[in-house]
């Protein structure tokens, strides 16, 4: 009787003793769809890469193009070009796309990392700007890409001579630091994120991002030889490759975003390695690039094999 009076004066005990077994049921059931989560394969980001390769060739690849294109009585000499504008645009969506990539990275990045990298992208996409928006527009005076700053016919006579030191430090802020601090963070932030798509189980592409690998992969051939980072990209390819042996012993797989990058990475590689067959014994362009790694730029074909003839 004692008994039932304390079951009468606390009826919610043996509730919660009841509820116990429930709420741990519940618990374990929550923490086994955590686990299959995990387990699984992250989605393909069909949107994101889709927006960054269209982005990439319209906002990056076809700058110089519009440049070329659109009437210079629209955009004067001394005012930013159509291809300026681009530019801009560029610097805008880009760091915001890597950054909506780092969101969906299935594994947890270095934030730190992260923000140091897209400030680094910023400021360097932002001098190549720059750099590149005066040098572009010296293709209207005459300036030949396949051609140094100083063998210019342009530049060649200017005076006083020290108006050839200020082109050259311009040349280097376009080329080298521009292109530095530019692509160094864009190619660690692919990486970080790559790093993070592996999973226990093999995956495979979707048929759409078959389709996306190839004006990926001829993009990243333009951004490599135009950019004049090839070394920049070996390394990041050939680190990529020593991950993929060294988490598949571990009986990792990469997920369908992790082989979109590495396949348009390969076809990267094989357009540099045919770029370079095809114009291996070009007296001109080997006077340029005299160094033993030979990757001659795009432009610079276009000035010396194109726009010659017209």
């Amino acid at each position: 009787m004692e008994a039932a009076a304390r079951r009468r004066q606390h009826p919610g005990a043996a509730g919660g003793a009841a509820a116990q077994p429930g709420a741990s049921f519940l618990q374990a059931r929550h923490s086994a769809v955590k686990a299959d989560e995990a387990a699984g394969t992250a989605p393909f980001h069909l949107d994101l890469w889709f927006y960054f390769t269209l982005q990439n060739w319209i906002l990056d690849f076809g700058r110089p193009i519009a440049m070329l294109v659109f009437p210079l009585e629209w955009f004067p000499l001394n005012k930013p070009s159509v291809g300026d504008y681009f530019h801009m645009a560029y610097n805008i969506i880009t760091p915001f796309l890597l950054l909506k990539l780092m969101e969906r990275s299935p594994r947890t990045l270095p934030r730190a990392m992260i923000y140091l990298s897209i400030i680094t992208f910023v400021m360097g996409a932002s001098i190549h700007l720059v750099g590149d928006s005066v040098n572009h527009r010296l293709l209207f005076s005459g300036y030949q890409h396949h051609l140094s700053v100083r063998e210019n016919p342009i530049i060649r006579n200017l005076k006083p001579e020290t108006l050839i030191d200020s082109f050259e430090l311009l040349y280097y802020y376009d080329e080298y630091l521009g292109h530095s601090m530019w692509y160094i963070p864009f190619f660690l932030i692919l990486f970080m994120y790559f790093s993070g798509c592996f999973t226990p189980t093999e995956s495979s592409m979707p048929g759409v991002a078959l389709l996306l690998v190839v004006p990926s992969g001829l993009y990243y051939w333009y951004l490599v030889t135009e950019g004049q980072i090839f070394i920049l990209f070996i390394f990041t390819f050939f680190a990529m490759l020593a991950l993929v042996l060294h988490q598949k012993r571990k009986c990792l797989f990469l997920d369908s975003n992790g082989l979109f990058l590495f396949y348009s990475f390969a076809l990267t590689l094989l357009l540099v390695a045919l770029w370079v067959a095809w114009l291996w014994n070009d007296p001109v362009l080997r006077k340029k690039y005299p160094g033993v790694i030979y990757v001659p730029e795009p432009w610079a074909f276009y000035t010396l094999h194109v726009s010659s003839r017209h």
